[in-house]
């Protein structure tokens, strides 16, 4: 992987490579509307928690989530 990342004008940090592309990776998934269920299956994790792990979100996207979910008991 890192041969292919020093190809490219990509600034990561020294040592985490894999781990910076999952979050980034991860998070454009969810927000174009990944299940997360079907990213677990991509990684290959045996548990949803690890797949969690990755799946942060801007706070815009959040704020989205809010504005559009139901607004039940609130």
């Amino acid at each position: 992987m890192y041969s292919a990342v020093s190809k490219t004008n990509i600034n990561l940090p020294k040592g985490q490579c894999s781990h910076a592309l999952r979050h980034t990776f991860t998070s454009h998934f969810m927000m174009n509307g990944g299940n997360i269920l079907l990213l677990q299956q991509i990684f290959g994790y045996a548990k949803i928690e690890q797949t969690m792990v990755y799946a942060h979100f801007a706070l815009s996207h959040l704020e989205d989530a809010i504005r559009l979910g139901p607004k039940i008991g609130f």
